[in-house]
């Protein structure tokens, strides 16, 4: 049998699912070269025809500004290397597709630094770094502290909110910490300041306001998720008063419009997107547009087209995350029905061991009983069969609930008829118990004065344990304000312990974690006297019957469901 054949070479992204379909999202990446391609054209078509730029070395050139993009999903390395060192030779050559290099570049390797670790992203962003620094060079000119941030800036805003979202993959979270929104703010803000400070005492509006509105601007993306509708409204404003004003800073502002346009697309129904989209469209042609003379059929084209880029990327990004939570509901709903079913086979088989176990103690007390036992002998075997009985009863209706999680009703015993129960039983085992009720205990939901009566089954049978019969118990139930309190308190044992009893819960743990799950308190310890106190606090959800309504009609009981 030979062996398997291992691949030498794997994406660091790929997942099985993306190996069987190698074709899935060809038409993202078909679409994403297309808008490169056309974004290069919108930038450069000014210089198309000229004798120093003939209209197939221009087209050439913004088949090579575009066309990399559709390898940004897959290869983002080569993605981001290929833009860096076409930035280079344009700004050498003169060609105006260095300005749509030098764009795209940043979204190459901000895409880098979130799909790929530190090995790949760094080297590749200080050479995009230094291919930003040689375009903003001039012919002897020495570099200025502004320059250098202006090239470093540019490159290292896209590296850290990419390194953030790939921090934040394999997090369930449908919302990410505000950290995001931050980052978006901060991005915006060095992207405006960093494309328009050149030309901010270009227009007749002081140099300050001019500042202000860009910033606002930039800040703007920081509720991008939040508030898409609005933040796109904004930003056309501002394109439009910048294109009004200061015309040379309304080509870089324009990519925050597209930003909160695909963010808007990912929320909105289509007749919405419809409108955001003529909206962006009108905003985008009077940034672009200077002379009328100048539109043409292909152009409009063009410009549509770039604008329709964030519309179908938000929809498919939306797309996506519905699939997603469809896909995590379907999950835990199938967890849910693994566990239920899990439920009701540990049920089954815990009643079939009880009940056998117990059905088997009945048998041999009724024929014990039957064969002509006498006197105290009788006695405890009625009691020991009549319990039986019950705890069969018992155990199917814990059964029922336990293939019906969905039922909302239970149907208890009386704690009341509970607590007497166990107070007369623990009295004719020899233990003295008084049993006090203060305050209208009946007034407690019944899951309350359930679990009341539980606590005290639970506390007798420790005293009637460890104590041993003689031991003087006293029971104290009742209401104080807004909770259910309980009290067992025992003085030491006239006589030693008891032999081991069996216990209706799981001691003192077990009841002070029925305390717990209605929100209530448990303390045990010795008392002063020598003996054992045991005290609960179990509070009482929503109204007390009897009590009067709240003064404030506005005011709302909290609810607890059991």
């Amino acid at each position: 049998m030979s062996p398997v054949r291992r691949p030498f070479f794997r994406r660091p992204q790929e997942t099985s699912e993306d190996a069987r379909l190698p074709w899935r999202g060809v038409g993202t990446d078909v679409a994403l070269a297309a808008c490169g391609v056309v974004l290069d054209v919108l930038v450069t078509w000014g210089s198309w025809g000229g004798p120093s730029a003939p209209v197939w070395i221009a087209a050439a050139f913004s088949l090579l500004a575009g066309l990399p993009l559709g390898l940004l999903r897959r290869h983002p390395a080569a993605a981001a290397l290929h833009l860096a060192v076409l930035l280079v030779v344009c700004d050498q050559l003169g060609a105006s597709t260095a300005n749509t290099a030098q764009l795209l570049l940043p979204i190459a390797v901000g895409v880098l630094a979130r799909s790929r670790d530190l090995r790949w992203t760094a080297p590749i962003a200080v050479l995009a770094s230094a291919a930003t620094a040689v375009n903003l060079a001039d012919p002897g000119i020495a570099f200025t502290r502004n320059t250098w941030f202006y090239s470093v800036g540019l490159i290292a805003v896209p590296v850290l909110i990419g390194r953030y979202l790939r921090a934040q993959e394999g997090r369930r979270r449908e919302d990410p910490a505000p950290l995001l929104d931050l980052l978006l703010a901060a991005g915006g803000v060095a992207f405006s300041v960093l494309g328009t400070w050149p030309y901010w005492d270009s227009g007749s509006p002081p140099v300050w306001a001019v500042g202000l509105v860009v910033v606002l601007a930039g800040l703007a993306l920081g509720v991008v998720r939040h508030l898409p509708g609005g933040v796109l409204l904004l930003e056309s404003v501002v394109l439009v008063v910048a294109d009004q004003y200061v015309p040379r800073t309304g080509n870089s502002l324009q990519l925050l419009a597209l930003i909160a346009l695909g963010v808007f697309a990912t929320r909105a129904s289509w007749s919405w997107v419809a409108a955001a989209y003529a909206l962006t469209c009108s905003v985008t042609a009077i940034v672009i547009v200077d002379d009328a003379s100048d539109v043409t059929l292909f152009r409009a084209a063009a410009l549509m087209t770039m604008v329709t880029a964030p519309v179908a990327i938000g929809r498919y990004v939306g797309s996506r995350q519905a699939a997603a939570r469809q896909a995590a509901d379907l999950a835990a709903e199938r967890t849910r029905a693994d566990q239920l079913a899990e439920r009701e086979r540990i049920a089954r088989e815990v009643h079939d061991i009880v009940a056998h176990h117990v059905g088997a103690m009945v048998l041999r007390a009724s024929a014990a009983q039957y064969a002509g036992a006498s006197g105290p002998a009788a006695e405890a075997l009625a009691d020991i069969r009549d319990t039986g009985h019950r705890v069969l009863e018992d155990l199917r209706g814990l059964l029922a609930v336990l293939r019906d999680p969905g039922r909302e009703e239970l149907t208890l015993a009386d704690p009341d008829d509970v607590m007497r129960d166990a107070v007369a039983r623990m009295s004719a085992a020899g233990l003295p118990v008084d049993l006090r009720l203060d305050g209208d205990p009946a007034r407690a939901p019944l899951v309350v004065r359930a679990s009341a009566a539980r606590i005290v089954q639970e506390g007798l049978t420790n005293v009637l344990k460890h104590a041993g019969p003689g031991a003087r118990t006293e029971i104290t139930v009742g209401m104080e304000e807004r909770e259910l309190t309980v009290e067992v308190r025992n003085g030491p044992g006239a006589a030693g312990p008891a032999a081991a009893l069996p216990s209706h819960g799981q001691g003192i743990a077990g009841m002070r974690e029925r305390a717990r799950a209605l929100g209530g308190r448990l303390t045990a310890g010795p008392a002063e006297d020598g003996g054992w106190r045991l005290a609960a606090a179990l509070p009482i959800p929503g109204p007390v019957p009897g009590d009067p309504p709240p003064a404030d009609p506005e005011c709302r009981w909290p609810g607890r469901t059991a």
